[in-house]
Parts: structure tokens; C-alpha cells; sequence
């Protein structure tokens, strides 16, 4: 019958290979039954569907959660925790969302935002907060051609917490060192034994900045020459900032508006966003320690679910254990420790 309709199209004019694709077959296919002298289509015919699949009205839920303005700019790996640990949901696992957003041809950016770019990974060891911190400095567009604000932004590596910035009109060490300053005396921290890491930017190196963390007892800590990717978790950072998908498409247009735009960011960064270093929390349950009880929380959610549908697990819950340690530009040795 397949070979039948297939000579019939092409009896109309049409050609082989789309006349197959109709069918859902190759032309090799219908060449090797033509060589074979099969009359039928030999294909197996649907599969059998799962007995642990999820229903249609399962299915349907899953897509509807994934495209709400509450998740749809998240990935799977996102919105499955966060559903456990804000609704106590558990809907599917990562995968089959996964596979029913790749089957509606939604496996892409539901927001208005920019494709993720690979990072490398980032000699320092953390294993706690205020320990190693990150900071670096970039550009944000104003409405004068040729001028820029000055985001500085200092990133606690461990928690990935914003502990602080500033915006400025200029680059300067005098700023950097404030800032420092500021967030020291703001945060009540003890920065004797503090690293902090930079590239080797002037301000990083200034006179002003190097006699601030002499004075603070803060060890600094360069990337190598030319190798931008060592200061990678301040790097990362800007590219989440820049790739939001409420990043203004025009240039701030004062100072004041820069500030203000950084505000509502870092608010997002250090309570909204699940971070995936470290294993989908935010940065400030994390930093202050909260983190341990969410991850036991969501644990509990993950098992639960398990217990009601255990044919839908083939091996045990996702890892919900925390993040110990943190490493900044790794060697080979601390690579295999952290594997």
C-alpha cells in the first residue's frame, strides 16, 4: 500500500524524497523494499506506550508550569527544585520535561534572553562564606556616545553572593578601595585572611587599593597575564547581568538610573536566582546558611514523590547534598578532589 501511494504521487509529479517524508520514511527505505520486492510496509507500527508514562493530562500540566511567566525563563534543571522548595510540587523529573519541551519544540529560551556561552572553569580554595572573594569592573552604556558607567561589583566566590558595588563615572582605584572599605565596615566582616581576587587591571593594582587591603589584612590574589578566564566567577557574573532578559536595549541615561537598574539586579541575583554551582539555592540562603535545611526539605519533596510513583524511578533521588567546597582556578589535584 505504501509503494502504491508513493508511485502515485510521483505519477502527479511529485518527487521521491518529499513524497516519503509524508509517509514518515526515506527514499533508501522505499528503495531497498523496491529491491527486496516487499508489496507492504514492513515498519513495526506504533509502540507500545509505558505503563509509568505520564498521562495526557500530566503532560499537559508539565508544559503549562513550563511556559508560566513564573518559570519560563528557567531551565528544567531550575524549575523542578524550585517548584519543591515553593510549592512542594514535584511534577516530573528533569528529563522528561526536557523531552516534552524538545517534542513542542520549546527545548530553547522562553524569554527574550541570549543563548548561554560556556564558561571555563575557575588556584584559591573556598569552603565557607567571606573567604574568597571576586570582584571585577564593567562597562554600562550611556546615552553619550563614547562615555560608559563603571559597575563594580564584588562576588563572595563560595556563596555567589553580591556582598557589594558601586556605579561610577570613572575608573579608579579610589573607588575600588572604598568600596572595599565600605563593605567591610557595611557587612561587619573579618577581612584578616581574605582573598581577593582580580585581574590586572590599574584599579586592581593602584597605590590607594593595594594599601586598603594592607591595611584591612585582605590578601590579593591576579589572574595571569592575558588569560581573562581566570577571574571566571566575576566574568560569569556580567554575563548574567548583560543577559537578562530585563538588561535595558538602550543606553541608562543618567547615573541615578544605572544605580537604580544594579539595585533591582542584585536583589534578583542574591534572593531569586538558584544558582546551579551550587545546587540550585540562592546565594543569600546560602551565604547565611539556610541552604543545608532547603536541600534536606527538597530532598524529602523528592522522596515523597518517589513513594507515590516509584515506577517512574529507575535509581535514587537527585543529590541534594550542599556544596562544600568551592575552587578558584584549580589545579590538577584539586580537579580530581573536586571530581
Amino acid at each position: 500500500m505504501t509503494l502504491t501511494l508513493i508511485d502515485e504521487a510521483r505519477a502527479k509529479g511529485a518527487r521521491l524524497q518529499p513524497a516519503c517524508e509524508v509517509l514518515g520514511i526515506t527514499a533508501r527505505t522505499v528503495q531497498r523494499w523496491r529491491k527486496e520486492g516487499v508489496g507492504e510496509d514492513r515498519r513495526a507500527g506504533p509502540k507500545r506506550r509505558p505503563r509509568n508514562a505520564l498521562s495526557d493530562a500530566e503532560q499537559a500540566e508539565v508544559l503549562t508550569v513550563a511556559n508560566s511567566p513564573e518559570y519560563r525563563g528557567m531551565s528544567p534543571k531550575q524549575i523542578v527544585p524550585a517548584l519543591a522548595d515553593e510549592k512542594e510540587t514535584y511534577l516530573a523529573s528533569e528529563s522528561t520535561m526536557y523531552r516534552l519541551l524538545r517534542k513542542e519544540g520549546q527545548l530553547k529560551h522562553r524569554e527574550p534572553s541570549r543563548p548561554r556561552t560556556k564558561r571555563a572553569k575557575s588556584s584559591q580554595v573556598a569552603t565557607g562564606p567571606n573567604q574568597l572573594w571576586s570582584w571585577d569592573i564593567t562597562y554600562l552604556k550611556s546615552n553619550v556616545r563614547g562615555m560608559f558607567f563603571y559597575l563594580y561589583l564584588v562576588v563572595d566566590v563560595w556563596s555567589r553572593k553580591v556582598v557589594g558595588w558601586t556605579v561610577e563615572r570613572c575608573e579608579r582605584a579610589e573607588h575600588a578601595s572604598n568600596l572595599i572599605r565600605h563593605i567591610c565596615e557595611q557587612t561587619g566582616v573579618d577581612a584578616h585572611g581574605l582573598v581577593l581576587h582580580s585581574d590586572n587591571g590599574g584599579p586592581m593594582k593602584g597605590a590607594t587599593m593595594l594599601a586598603t587591603l594592607q591595611w584591612l589584612g585582605i590578601m590579593p590574589s591576579y589572574s595571569r597575564p592575558h588569560v581573562k578566564d581566570d577571574n571566571a566567577y566575576s566574568e560569569a557574573l556580567f554575563r548574567t547581568l548583560k543577559y537578562r532578559p530585563s538588561y535595558p536595549r538602550r543606553p541608562f541615561r543618567s547615573l541615578e538610573e544605572a544605580r537604580q537598574w544594579v539595585t533591582d539586579f542584585v536583589d534578583w541575583y542574591n534572593n531569586h536566582h538558584r544558582h546551579s554551582g551550587i545546587n540550585f539555592v540562592t546565594a543569600a540562603d546560602r551565604h547565611a546558611g539556610r541552604n543545608t535545611a532547603i536541600l534536606e526539605r527538597r530532598r524529602q519533596v523528592y522522596e515523597l514523590a518517589r513513594q507515590k510513583h516509584p515506577e517512574r524511578w529507575t535509581g535514587n533521588t537527585r543529590d541534594c547534598t550542599p556544596v562544600a567546597t568551592v575552587y578558584l582556578n584549580p589545579d590538577a589535584q584539586a580537579e580530581r578532589e573536586a571530581a
